[in-house]
């Protein structure tokens, strides 16, 4: 119904992003257990859900950069809004739960990243993350990039890199990495929800669609050359453009977009925040007992209260 059937397997799966995600995936289980046993048996063995982790966000970044939501959203917006809220809303945070503290501190252990300290300053990673994305859905940026192979490519690196590096201050396992304390991660993902409103606003509150990528069949055939083998000619000739695929008219495919991404924002932002409150709360009800509990419960040798 989606029209996936006009594709051939090896535009849909993409098998070499695909064999490159499985390499990282035993890669990942090669340090986690013959490694660490050999290298550093002291460490504590991966758990379980650290795995589980891991593989379902190595699945999950694959399917949207790499299967088939990557080709859909080549053809419809809010498929496009859909890999990136998995790219860099969801499979960030999800990685940093499965990969353990002792491979973080393998993967930074070179001298020269503490020259590089000063990048994970909150209030830049904030900034750069937000500014990259926002940016990024200006109509005449997003249309520049979709169309220029290399560029698309480095500019989805950056904001892959620039997504881990907002994510380390909320979700960073290494203790002595941290940079914030509660309070102030609780402010900060107030923060990132509001940047990232402007964005979803002008998206889903305009009155045309805005995107030449997914309105201009020629621009479309053009961009859709990146993901699809043979002349892009025939996409024209084979289809009227976009609109052939397109469940809904552009404009609330646009819409629809601005919607999912504003949607798993809130639910990632608020669960994580509501999370960290929690976290707060029973440290500081905990202080409070063993406050209590000092003042009024010591007994002196005499068996009587200090």
């Amino acid at each position: 119904m989606l029209g996936l059937q006009y594709f051939s397997f090896e535009e849909l799966w993409s098998p070499m992003f695909f064999f490159l995600m499985a390499a990282l995936v035993l890669l990942y289980f090669y340090i986690a257990g013959p490694w660490r046993l050999k290298h550093q048996p002291d460490e504590p063995p991966v758990t379980a859900g650290q795995k589980t982790w891991f593989v379902s966000g190595a699945i999950l970044f694959y399917l949207a950069q790499g299967g088939p939501i990557d080709l859909l959203g080549h053809m419809m917006f809010s498929f496009h809004m859909a890999s990136m809220s998995l790219s860099y809303l969801i499979v960030p945070p999800i990685i940093m739960l499965g990969v353990p503290v002792f491979m973080w501190r393998l993967m930074f252990r070179a001298s020269f990243w503490k020259r590089l300290s000063f990048l994970m300053n909150p209030i830049l990673t904030l900034l750069a993350f937000n500014v990259l994305f926002s940016v990024y859905h200006f109509p005449v940026v997003h249309d520049f990039v979709m169309t220029h192979f290399f560029v698309h490519r480095v500019y989805y690196v950056v904001l892959l890199i620039s997504a881990f590096m907002m994510w380390w201050q909320i979700a960073g396992p290494v203790p002595e990495w941290n940079r914030l304390a509660d309070v102030r991660k609780m402010a900060y993902i107030f923060a990132n929800g509001l940047l990232l409103t402007p964005a979803c606003a002008l998206i889903i509150f305009a009155g045309a669609p805005m995107y030449a990528t997914y309105n201009d069949p020629e621009i479309w055939a053009y961009a859709m050359g990146y993901c699809v083998g043979g002349d892009v000619s025939t996409l024209l000739s084979q289809f009227s453009g976009p609109t052939f695929f397109n469940l809904m008219g552009a404009l609330e495919d646009q819409q629809t977009g601005g919607i999912i991404m504003k949607l798993v924002q809130e639910f990632m932002y608020g669960g994580i925040l509501i999370y960290v409150f929690k976290q707060w709360y029973k440290r500081e009800h905990a202080d409070d007992v063993d406050t209590e509990d000092t003042g009024s419960g010591r007994l002196d040798p005499a068996g009587a209260n200090t």
